[in-house]
C-alpha cells in the first residue's frame, strides 16, 4: 500500500467527506493514526485537508498486539488509546477528530469521555480507498437512516424471523439507538464511513431466541461467506450454545472458546443496513488486507447481529462477530422495517 498511486475520485470523495462534516479552519483538527493504519488513507487525508486549507496536527500511536490467544484481526474494540492519557486528553480538547485506527475508536473505552468533551470523531473505515470512493455520501440516506434511528427509539420490541428459522426478540425499551450515514457535523458525535446502518445496544438480559445462518450470509471477522448453517441459541443476551456439523460452526465454537471469556459470547448490537450502494459481492473482490467489511455491515436490508463489546451495557472484551444474514423479516411492534430482506 506504500505505493498506491493516488486517484483523482478517492481524493474527491475525502474533500466531500470533510466538507460534509463542516470541519473549519478556526477549529482544532486532529488526525488520529497508529503504526498499523492504511498509509494511502493518511496521505488521502492529509492532501484533502490541504486542498480545504484546513490546518491539522498528526498524532500517531503505537499499534498493541491483541492480549488474547486467538487470531485477531477485527475486534470491534480498539485498544489503541489505552495507556494513552496525553492522548486523550489531547483529543478531549480537539473539536474535530478524524480517525484513522485500524478498529476506530466506536468501541473503545475513553470514546464516551472524549464525546463529552464536545469533540466530534470521524471514523474512517480501514478500507481500500476505492471501496470508500464507490459508496457515495448521499443526503438522502441519511433521512432513511434518521427515520429508522426514530422508529427503533419509539419501539418496546424487535422481532427478527427468517425461512430458515430465526427467531430472535430483542427488547427495545430504552435501549440505545444510534444510526450513521456516513458524516457527522454535530459536537459530541461518532460517524463512521462508509455508513447507512442502524444499530441497537440491548441492555442487560433482553435479547433471547434462536438465529439460524446460513449459507450466502456473512461473517465479517473471517470475511467469508456461510457455506454451512450455524444456529445460535440465545438467552438473556449470551450465546449459549452453537450447533452446526460444517465448517463454520466449528469455526466459530473454536474461536470464541480461545478468549476464554464470557463476555465474547454476549450481544453487542443489532441493527440493518441502509445502503443501497453496498454491495453483497465485495467480499469476493478484493484480498482480506483491503478490507475491513463496513460496507457488508451498510448492506441495504441485512440484519446485523454482532457479539462482543456493548459499553452501553458496560461489557469489554476482544472477542468479536459481526454477522449480516440476508433474507430476513425485522418488526418493530409488529410493523415490518426490514421484509425478506427488503426494506419497507
Amino acid at each position: 500500500m506504500q505505493d498506491t498511486p493516488i486517484q483523482k475520485q478517492w481524493l474527491d470523495a475525502f474533500v466531500s467527506l470533510f466538507s460534509l462534516c463542516k470541519a473549519r479552519a478556526d477549529e482544532k483538527i486532529i488526525v488520529l493514526i497508529e503504526s498499523h493504519s492504511r498509509h494511502v488513507n493518511i496521505m488521502l487525508t492529509e492532501l484533502a485537508l490541504q486542498q480545504l486549507n484546513l490546518p491539522f496536527d498528526i498524532t500517531r500511536t503505537e499499534t498493541r498486539p491483541a492480549t488474547c490467544a486467538p487470531i485477531v484481526r477485527s475486534t470491534g474494540a480498539s485498544n489503541v488509546l489505552d495507556g494513552e492519557p496525553h492522548i486523550v486528553e489531547a483529543l478531549c480538547n480537539a473539536d474535530f477528530i478524524i480517525d484513522l485506527t485500524v478498529e476506530g475508536l466506536m468501541h473503545a473505552q475513553p470514546t464516551s469521555d472524549i464525546l463529552k468533551s464536545g469533540a466530534r470523531i470521524m471514523s474512517i473505515s480501514n478500507e481500500h480507498p476505492e471501496i470508500l470512493a464507490r459508496l457515495p455520501l448521499d443526503p438522502i440516506l441519511k433521512d432513511s437512516v434518521k427515520r429508522a434511528v426514530t422508529a427503533c427509539r419509539n419501539a418496546s420490541e424487535m422481532h427478527v424471523t427468517s425461512i430458515a428459522g430465526t427467531n430472535l426478540h430483542v427488547a427495545m425499551a430504552n435501549t440505545i439507538t444510534v444510526g450513521v450515514w456516513g458524516w457527522t457535523d454535530r459536537p459530541g458525535t461518532l460517524a463512521h464511513w462508509p455508513g447507512g446502518l442502524v444499530v441497537s445496544f440491548p441492555h442487560t438480559a433482553s435479547t433471547n431466541g434462536i438465529l439460524v445462518f446460513k449459507p450466502g450470509d456473512i461473517n465479517l471477522t473471517f470475511k467469508r461467506y456461510f457455506e454451512s448453517e450455524v444456529r445460535f441459541h440465545i438467552t438473556d443476551d449470551f450465546v449459549t450454545q452453537i450447533d452446526g456439523d460444517g465448517t463454520d460452526a466449528r469455526l466459530m465454537r473454536h474461536y470464541l472458546a480461545g478468549f476464554d471469556d464470557p463476555l465474547a459470547y454476549a450481544t453487542s448490537h443489532v441493527g440493518w443496513g441502509l445502503n443501497p450502494h453496498a454491495r453483497y459481492e465485495a467480499l469476493t473482490m478484493y484480498d482480506k488486507d483491503d478490507l475491513n467489511g463496513t460496507e457488508l455491515r451498510a448492506l441495504a436490508g441485512n440484519f446485523l447481529f454482532s457479539t462482543g463489546a456493548n459499553e452501553f451495557a458496560n461489557r469489554y472484551t476482544e472477542g468479536h462477530f459481526d454477522l449480516p444474514m440476508m433474507d430476513c423479516t425485522i418488526t418493530l411492534d409488529g410493523q415490518k422495517m426490514v421484509d425478506d430482506g427488503v426494506i419497507c
